[in-house]
């Protein structure tokens, strides 16, 4: 009895020290742990936790030097129906293409500005003053001189009566500014699936930690039992060498799901431009979040509604006729009406034999006028770039019909791999329970002497990657819904209700690796 608990502390020991190491590595505990988070999140009041992201936003010139500004101080709790408001109060590239349409905007207004009279003025010496002398080899003619101060203003206003260039231009800013609105929408609506798919793939990490977690308590107890069979005299070398074996698999697993959720961690982080010192956690669990309720033509019908790529081309074909048009409006005529008033005043006299300074002369003029320009020939450069831009608009017809064939595409791709990932979720499921229970039979069967230690670590590795592909199933659904919702348009995910087979439940270890709240078959209406 002394041996067997002798052995038991010396394999509890080396279980120990071998999970030290790889819990030593976190920076934090597991994120999946509700306790964890809760405590990674005691050092901030509530109302830092809400406005964190709003207050510490990295500036965007600003470029850390010491690794204190970069090390991880503080974890924020996100929750999936956060991301949209954190991503677009937050994301740089989203704010880029805010820009875009301020920049677009001010190039329609530049352009608006041509239906307005323009206004020149002109000032030619404030003052200025002009002294000479003139020399004469004649005797007739007397030297003369100069001394004058004097100033001259000019003031013109024209406006275009007959511009052709002129509402084509319009044309294409306002045009250019509508299209730069739905390029901010494409790319909102990109951003917003791709932090879902990082939400969700972190999500996927913390659960299959868990899942490592309770494949390394599994195979540790195995270890033991192993141990304990093989001092008794009942067991061999053999069995103890495999359940090592898993044990060893199992905390590699562990070790990889571990780096997976860290790069989770920060891919999110950078998505939603968290600060330096940040790190996201995820608190939820893998679940599906709810179930596509419209029919494929429908949902096909609803993408070429929705969708800005193919406004944003019927755009291009307009911007492009338009700018055919200004092209060809430069070998048109322009007809301007012109008022120049000018003014001006001088004091002294100019070529006089002794000039008068305190002679005064002043000069008031007005003309009123009608300018005409006509390029006759410039040639053929407004032909030709009225037929470049002529088949620029052409080409934008053909990636309409083009981009409509290939959003089709991608709805019908999305929709079938929907119908898939949905009957995964229940195979994957019901593979759970088999393997579980396989492995429950196969633990009585090796203490009853029955079976061997192979059958068991065989069991347990079938339960480990079944509960794994359990996961990735249901993660692969919700990151498909998502994507269909995209492609649609519409956000017409219908909940549901969570419901776990009684009858599967009641016939399971209650020691099992996944919880039942989470093991969904399917969304029952």
């Amino acid at each position: 009895m002394r041996r067997v608990k002798r052995k038991f502390l010396i394999v509890a020991g080396l279980f120990i020290s071998g999970l030290n190491p790889l819990w030593a590595t976190s920076s934090q505990k597991i994120a999946s742990n509700i306790k964890t988070i809760g405590e990674s999140s005691k050092s901030q009041s509530p109302k830092d936790q809400v406005v964190l992201y709003e207050l510490n936003s990295p500036k965007d010139l600003f470029l850390p030097s010491r690794s204190r500004e970069v090390l991880v101080k503080t974890y924020q709790k996100v929750n999936l129906d956060q991301l949209e408001n954190i991503l677009i109060n937050n994301n740089r590239k989203i704010k880029i293409y805010l820009e875009k349409i301020e920049q677009a905007k001010s190039i329609l207004k530049s352009s608006l500005s041509l239906w307005y009279p323009t206004l020149n003025l002109t000032a030619n010496g404030i003052p200025q003053y002009f002294e000479s002398k003139n020399y004469n080899d004649s005797s007739v003619i007397p030297d003369t001189s100069s001394k004058q101060w004097s100033s001259s203003i000019s003031a013109q206003i024209k406006w275009d009566l007959i511009n052709p260039a002129r509402v084509p231009e319009i044309a294409s800013a306002r045009d250019s500014f509508e299209k730069s609105k739905y390029t901010y929408s494409i790319i909102l609506r990109d951003l917003k699936l791709e932090a879902k798919k990082r939400y969700f793939n972190l999500q996927k990490a913390n659960e299959e930690i868990e899942v490592a977690k309770k494949s390394i308590e599994s195979s540790a107890l195995g270890l033991r039992d192993a141990e304990i069979r093989f001092e008794s005299g009942i067991g061999t070398k053999l069995e103890v060498l495999e359940a090592k074996t898993q044990l060893a698999r199992d905390q590699q697993l562990f070790n990889i799901k571990l780096g997976d959720q860290k790069i989770g961690q920060r891919s999110l982080a950078e998505i939603l431009n968290f600060p330096e010192d940040v790190t996201p956690l995820i608190g939820s669990k893998t679940q599906v979040i709810g179930i596509w309720d419209l029919s494929l033509e429908d949902s096909i019908i609803a993408a070429y509604n929705s969708r800005e790529e193919l406004e944003s081309i019927l755009l291009d074909i307009s911007i492009n006729s338009s700018n055919a048009n200004a092209a060809l409006a430069a070998s048109q005529p322009k007809l301007s009406i012109v008022n120049t008033t000018t003014s001006s005043f001088a004091k002294g006299e100019l070529n006089q034999e002794s000039p008068n300074t305190s002679n005064t002369s002043s000069n008031f003029s007005n003309t009123i006028g009608l300018n005409a320009t006509w390029f006759i020939f410039d040639g053929g450069n407004s032909r030709s770039l009225y037929n470049y831009n002529k088949s620029k608009a052409k080409e934008a017809k053909l990636n309409f019909a083009s981009r409509r064939a290939q959003i089709r595409k991608e709805v019908e791709e999305v929709f079938f791999k929907l119908e898939s990932a949905k009957l995964n979720i229940s195979a994957s499921y019901t593979e759970v329970l088999s393997a579980r229970e396989s492995l429950r039979l196969a633990k009585l069967r090796y203490k009853s002497g029955i079976t061997t230690q192979r059958e068991v670590v065989n069991n347990q590795r079938d339960l480990t990657d079944s509960e794994v592909r359990y996961i990735i199933s249901v993660t692969s659904y919700n990151t498909l819904l998502a994507d269909l919702s995209r492609q649609t348009g519409l956000d017409i995910i219908k909940p549901c209700d969570i419901k776990v087979n009684q009858e599967n439940q009641s016939n399971t270890d209650s020691q099992s690796n996944l919880y039942e709240s989470n093991l969904i078959p399917l969304c029952q209406l």
